[in-house]
């Protein structure tokens, strides 16, 4: 059975844990959006490693890893990440690596134009200035330049030539910036695409392949369903689509090729950035929280925003992603609370919403309608079965099973590989 895991709020819930544990029964797993502005932590026998572009399954002997036609790559960043497993003694070989060709390329440019457009904004993004959106610009209107142009120096420089032109007076003219040399950056990248040349191929014939040999793939999506660019907090959102449905474009595969959805969502709410949070802690609560969460961005270091857990959110995000199965992660971060809350509607100029929002004025200035529940006060980690679960923990996940119209099945209780209840 070929599945899909996505997140169901924005982003950080904690797929890579889950990601990691189900690939070990999954032939190959595809990353199919978003670049290394994203991150996965996974701690496998208290070693953590930290994954920006290469799924996490690369972890697993034997199993093989895409990363599809909907992800950006900034070879730098790809290469350094290669590197940075060899050096902890696990080599990245061609035939467990694939990348497609038609993957979009960040350039030196889109990066510098990320911060400037940023600086230029009242309403700041709060983007992570890796290039990805100027990335993703270009992909739409047809100037980008792809992993398969750094294997053609012809097409690399007529492509780099144009876009250098453009870029250049938008540096100068707009932003009053010193522009990009040509001959520097068509080096550089000439030279990554020599070292990634074994691991480029048309994804999309080896999935199919893989497919009618009745292989099973794991489809990974980055960020979370609210930072789609269709259904997130828009503006402040990614420039990708995270949902499920975006698999099927990000990695060319047809619609009936996924059979399961599963959502990853934490036990509370996190968003990095900037962008309306209606659950958000106060100070204090939110100190306490990402501390012991270390609730940090495993990409950029951002300290993330914590708030309970909202479930008009998460019940959105069920639709729109055909949500079969839920993952819920760090029910322990809520171990030592008194009283937990979660968020069963939205009050906004006297109307109560009991359905997330379009209208982002709303999202941003309604006040929660809360419900709550004791806390549990003692500690999850050693649970094993959900039985083992004190009793008012039991009683939390019950409640948001309701509340989401979907069971849970997964309930993670600690960073470790190990400790997780699969129902």
């Amino acid at each position: 059975m070929n599945i899909a895991v996505i997140g169901a709020q924005w982003g950080d819930e904690g797929k890579g844990k889950l990601i990691d544990i189900l690939s070990a029964d999954a032939d190959i797993t595809v990353r199919y959006q978003g670049g290394n502005n994203a991150g996965h932590t996974v701690v496998v026998n208290h070693k953590v490693y930290v994954f920006h572009l290469l799924p996490s399954a690369i972890l697993h002997p034997g199993k093989v890893c895409v990363i599809g036609n909907g992800v950006v790559i900034d070879p730098q960043a790809m290469l350094a990440e290669i590197k940075e497993l060899s050096a902890k003694g696990l080599q990245v070989t061609a035939n467990r690596l694939k990348i497609s060709g038609r993957a979009h390329v960040v350039m030196p440019y889109h990066r510098i134009l990320d911060g400037l457009r940023e600086s230029k904004r009242k309403n700041k993004i709060g983007t992570t200035g890796r290039g990805i959106g100027p990335c993703y610009a270009d992909k739409v209107t047809r100037c980008g330049i792809r992993m398969v142009d750094l294997l053609n120096p012809r097409v690399l420089k007529a492509k780099l030539e144009d876009n250098l032109s453009e870029k250049n007076d938008t540096f100068h003219k707009v932003y009053g910036q010193k522009g990009f040399g040509f001959s520097a950056i068509y080096q550089e990248y000439l030279a990554y695409g020599k070292k990634l040349k074994p691991y480029i191929t048309d994804t999309a014939i080896f999935l199919y392949e893989a497919m009618q040999r009745k292989k099973t793939i794991l489809f990974e999506g980055a960020q979370g369903t609210f930072l789609d660019i269709d259904f997130g907090t828009y503006p402040f959102v990614t420039s990708s689509n995270s949902i499920v449905g975006g698999a099927c474009a990000g990695a060319g595969v047809p619609p009936m090729a996924i059979a399961k959805a599963i959502a990853c969502v934490k036990a509370y709410t996190t968003r990095v950035g900037e962008g309306p949070f209606p659950t958000e802690f106060s100070d204090d609560l939110m100190e306490r929280i990402r501390t012991k969460g270390n609730e940090f961005g495993a990409t950029t270091g951002r300290p993330r925003r914590c708030g309970w857990f909202d479930s008009l959110l998460v019940r959105y995000a069920v639709i729109v992603n055909g949500i079969s199965e839920l993952a819920i992660m760090k029910l322990d971060i809520l171990d030592e609370l008194p009283k937990i809350k979660i968020a069963v509607g939205y009050r906004y100029r006297g109307k109560i919403y009991r359905e997330f929002p379009m209208d982002s004025e709303v999202v941003c200035d309604a006040e929660p309608v809360y419900e709550e529940w004791d806390g549990w006060q003692t500690s999850t980690k050693n649970a094993r079965t959900f039985t083992d679960l004190p009793l008012n923990a039991r009683r939390y996940i019950l409640r948001l099973e309701k509340l989401l119209k979907v069971g849970v099945k997964y309930i993670s209780v600690g960073a470790q590989r190990d400790e997780i209840i699969v129902r």
